[in-house]
Parts: structure tokens; C-alpha cells; sequence
């Protein structure tokens, strides 16, 4: 397996995924009011969000680490991300989840089994 060293860690805590494609000449401040007006979130708040181009062949991520904007931008040269169909939520993901979903997995189709919680064995 290849270590990859610019990859969300898989305990991040907030990562959201922004359905609807977005213009891709936009940089931090404008992902940034894309998640202040339209999802109603502080992106200053230490979540990540993740963004797609049309095509879907584009990720931006965009993170408030400290003092500025991390921006992960991750272009394919002949493949499509498989991105949830458009809608007005934002998808909440896991760290595990946005790297599947960054190594071209359809991440719709990637959940687990159901976790149980019981009391007793009787």
C-alpha cells in the first residue's frame, strides 16, 4: 500500500461534502462564503469541506488550520469521483470515508454494518 502524506487524517472529526458542482476558479474566500451562506456553517471552525467541479474529474478541500485556509486540491487525469447525487444537504463523512471516496471509491456504497448496543446477554 502507497503512504500518502497530503491525505486527510482518518480521525478528522468534521468533514462535510458539498453536493452541487462548483466553480472551480473560486479559491478559499469564495469556498469559504459557499459554506458560510449556503450551508449556514463557520468555516472557520476547524471542519473540512469537501468540494467537486461539473465534470467531477476535480476535488477541492478546504480547511481553517490556525491562522489560514488549507486547500487539498486533487485533479484525475481520466477518471470521475463518484459523487452523491445533488441535493440541499451536505453529506457528513468520515475521515476513512473522504479518502475512499479521494481513491475514486463510491462511497454510497461503502457502509459498514449497523453497530448494536445491548444491556444484557438474557
Amino acid at each position: 500500500m502507497t503512504t500518502r502524506y497530503f491525505r486527510p487524517a482518518d480521525d478528522m472529526p468534521r468533514i462535510y461534502l458539498y453536493r452541487d458542482p462548483v466553480d472551480f476558479r473560486k479559491a478559499s474566500a469564495g469556498l469559504a462564503a459557499i459554506v458560510e451562506r449556503e450551508l449556514g456553517h463557520n468555516p472557520f471552525d476547524g471542519g473540512l469541506y469537501a468540494f467537486t467541479n461539473r465534470r467531477r474529474n476535480k476535488i477541492k478541500c478546504l480547511y481553517w488550520e490556525d491562522n489560514g485556509f488549507v486547500l487539498y486540491y486533487k485533479a484525475l487525469a481520466e477518471e470521475k469521483f463518484r459523487w452523491p447525487r445533488r441535493g440541499d444537504e451536505v453529506v457528513s463523512l468520515t475521515g476513512k470515508q473522504i479518502n475512499w471516496l479521494l481513491d475514486g471509491y463510491d462511497i454510497a456504497l461503502m457502509t459498514g454494518h449497523r453497530k448494536l448496543h445491548y444491556e444484557s446477554v438474557f
